[in-house]
Parts: C-alpha cells; sequence; structure tokens
C-alpha cells in the first residue's frame, strides 16, 4: 500500500469508530466526495487539510500520517534517545540491546527516518562491539534504501571503516570511490572529508602509498578550505599516518600535533582520547620522543578511555599499543598483561592486532628465556593472520613472525612465515 492508502485507511476506520458519515466529517470546510477520494487514496490530503481532520476526528495528526499516537511517538523518540546515549557513553552492550527493542517495536514500521536512525545505531553499536560482519549486513541492508544524502554518506563512512577493519580492503575502497568519485563530484564536506579519510586509510592498508600521499595531500588542502575543526582533525589524523608509514617521521609527528590541538579545543572526550593513542603511537614510532614518555601518556589514557565512549577495539589498540611501550622500556611483566588484555578484547582470530599481541606475548616470553612459551605465542600468529585476505599490514606482520621465528629457534615455522609474507606482497 501506499501512503496515501495508508493515510485514508486511517481516516476511514477512526471516522467509522467516531459513528460519523463522509458528509458528516467533510461539512462545512470540504465536500463529501473530496473525503471519499482521501479515504480511497486517489487524493493526497494537504498538511492542512490533515490537521482538520486529525481536529474534527479528536485523534493526532502524528496517528493519521504515521500510524501511532502521539503518545507513542514521544515513546519511540525517548527509546532512541536513551539508545544514542547509552552508545556515546560506552555502554555497548545496552545500546546494542535497546535498538535491537526498538527495532522490534512494530509502532516503527512506518516511521521511515526513525526506523533508520535506529538501525544506524544498530549497526554502529555493533561494529563498537566487535561484530564487523553484522554490523556490515545491517550497513549494506540500509545502503539499498533511500536515505538522505547525510545518511547515506554517514552509511559509506561506517561501512567503508567496517569493511577496512574486517580487511576487506578492495570492498572498502569500492565504498568510498563510489561516493566520493561518482557522476557529479560533491562538494568538500566535514562529513565528505571523513570518508576520505576513512577511504585514505583503506589505501593506505593496501600498500597503495603513492595513490595515498596524492589523497592524503587532497584532504589536507580541502580541510584547510573547509576550516571546521571536524575536517581539519580527519584529515590531519590520517595524513599523519600516511607519512608515518611512509618513513616522514617528524612531518607524521607535526600532522598528528595539529590534529590533537584542534581535537583537545573542539572535540568529544571519545575523541580526544582517540587522538591521544594515535599521536603516543606516531611518537614511539618516529623515534622523535623518549619512551618512557610516551608510556607514561598511553598509561594516562587508560582511566580516560574509562570515563569516554571508546569502543572495544579503541580499548585492545590503547592496550597493545601500551604493550609495546612497556616492552621497550623494559617493564615485560607490565607488557605481558597490556597484551593479553588487548588480545582477549578481540573478536576470536581473522585480527591483525590480535597477531601483533600474540608476537610481541612471543618476543616477551623469548626475552626472559621462557622459549617454548614464546614459540607457542608466535605460532597462535598464524590463526589470526590466515582468515585474512593479503595486505600491507598482514605482509608486515608475517614478516616480523618470521624475523621472531627465527630467533626463537623455530626454522620451519620462519620458512612458512617468509613465504606467506612474499605472498601477502604479491612476490
Amino acid at each position: 500500500m501506499t501512503t496515501s492508502d495508508l493515510v485514508g485507511l486511517r481516516i476511514k476506520t477512526v471516522r467509522r469508530q467516531r459513528g460519523l458519515s463522509q458528509a458528516q466529517l467533510a461539512h462545512p470546510e470540504l465536500s463529501d466526495s473530496y473525503v471519499s477520494l482521501i479515504e480511497s487514496g486517489k487524493r493526497t490530503p494537504t498538511p492542512a487539510v490533515l490537521e482538520l481532520l486529525a481536529q474534527k476526528l479528536d485523534c493526532s495528526l502524528s496517528y493519521l500520517i504515521n500510524g501511532v499516537t502521539a503518545e507513542q511517538m514521544e515513546d519511540i523518540e525517548l527509546a532512541l534517545g536513551y539508545a544514542r546515549l547509552a552508545l556515546e557513553n560506552g555502554e555497548v552492550a545496552e545500546a546494542r540491546t535497546r535498538f535491537e527493542e526498538l527495532l522490534g517495536n512494530s509502532n516503527l514500521t512506518g516511521l521511515t527516518a526513525l526506523r533508520q536512525d535506529a538501525e544506524f545505531g544498530l549497526a554502529l553499536a555493533t561494529e563498537a562491539g566487535g561484530d564487523l560482519d553484522r554490523a556490515i549486513s545491517i550497513l549494506l541492508k540500509l545502503r539499498k534504501e533511500e536515505l538522505t544524502p547525510e545518511r547515506g554518506i554517514e552509511v559509506a563512512v561506517a561501512l567503508c571503516r567496517a569493511y577496512r577493519e574486517s580487511e576487506r580492503l578492495t570492498e572498502a575502497v569500492e565504498v568510498g570511490e563510489q561516493m566520493l568519485g561518482g557522476n557529479v563530484r560533491l562538494a568538500w564536506t566535514d562529513l565528505l572529508v571523513e570518508l576520505g579519510a576513512t577511504l585514505l586509510a583503506a589505501y593506505l592498508e593496501r600498500a597503495d602509498l603513492l595513490r595515498a600521499r596524492q589523497f592524503a595531500a587532497e584532504l589536507l588542502n580541502a580541510a584547510d578550505a573547509l576550516g571546521t575543526p571536524r575536517s581539519i582533525v580527519a584529515a590531519n589524523w590520517n595524513a599523519s599516518i600516511v607519512a608515518r608509514v611512509t618513513g616522514h617521521g617528524h612531518e607524521a609527528v607535526s600532522f598528528a600535533e595539529r590534529a590533537m590541538a584542534v581535537q583537545l579545543e573542539h572535540g568529544q572526550p571519545r575523541n580526544i582520547a582517540r587522538m591521544r593513542v594515535a599521536l603516543a603511537k606516531t611518537l614511539l614510532r618516529s623515534g622523535t620522543r623518549d619512551a618512557v614518555a610516551v608510556r607514561n601518556m598511553l598509561r594516562a589514557a587508560i582511566a580516560e578511555f574509562e570515563q569516554t565512549s571508546t569502543s572495544t577495539i579503541d580499548r585492545a589498540i590503547l592496550h597493545v599499543e601500551l604493550a609495546c611501550s612497556e616492552y621497550m622500556t623494559g617493564d615485560l611483566d607490565e607488557a605481558v598483561q597490556h597484551a593479553v588484555t588487548g588480545r582477549n578484547l578481540l573478536p576470536e582470530f581473522g585480527n591483525v592486532l590480535g597477531a601483533e599481541a600474540n608476537l610481541l606475548l612471543g618476543r616477551i616470553y623469548g626475552a626472559v628465556g621462557r622459549v617454548d612459551e614464546g614459540r607457542e605465542h608466535t605460532a597462535a600468529v598464524k590463526g589470526w593472520l590466515a582468515p585474512l585476505p593479503d595486505s600491507r599490514r598482514s605482509a608486515s606482520t608475517w614478516y616480523a613472525t618470521a624475523e621472531t621465528m627465527e630467533q626463537l629457534g623455530d626454522s620451519e615455522g620462519a620458512v612458512e612465515a617468509y613465504r606467506r609474507a612474499l605472498a601477502c606482497a604479491g612476490v
């Protein structure tokens, strides 16, 4: 049934419940034939006529338009607000439950915009909980619907990110390029810069370093032209990652520090916390700050993460990065604890971060002479990497695994890991 059919049916139903004829409902403002056409779905009433009919029928305008009463609409909007708040506060499981309960409400069926809001929220909560496959499924379903331009970009950002985090890099790139490189090039906005930044990270993971450098420069120019904090942070944060990976350490730190400065002034606590970890990671790998200072920065970030709505994967990244800094500063017990914590926050297997955590554990146990345990953890890297498609990060992790296996005396395992690294690199 069309919207006009449904509106007409509701008017007819309420009119009969009130014991009115079409002529009685119409008099004196409308003709009974016009009311008949509306009830049969052959005419779409204007907003003014709908409001008039709602008054004459003593029902809410919301019910005639959407099939729900004003009270039911208020309940739905309140439930959606609570679900969003739970997600913003980092209560991912509760947010997921609230969004699912809301989507089970039959009154939401005819409320397209609110239903799409709830489904998008469920996708974000599911992604934050680490269930990337289900998040992708929800986003793909949403993408097939008629969406507002802004919602369409938001869905593309989330889908590109979820594909990238799942190491499905070809699909991540396709999503970003389809939105940004359509038949008509859209004017840059904050949301499109964020989509571009997400696409940029996919280029980087795919080892398309030349394209990444070129696109990073394009995003920086777009962000500077817009002049908005949101676009400046997104462009500089991701340009920093590109600079670090391509060997431009000082440039990487400069971009990261600019992003951090803008985020501190304008950003939300969750994004400030995530940015602090990104900056620490950049400093640690560029060698521009001593490892102790970076370690202390990451230790302080734990409390910050606990007080904000960072996702499970965000917390896993923090703990693995902290494990690296503890390892570099010689506190091996703390390094082990954080590596295990970070790994255990991740979905089981199929995640490069989990592989990196196990690899670090292998190195730590090898450093203290517990070689058998070191080999066990290093061998476990295969389970985390094997399900993933080839990528720059996977190749790098396979190569590091091979080196660690050699150091631990596992020659056979090292040869296999070197082969996997070459295969990932396309050699």
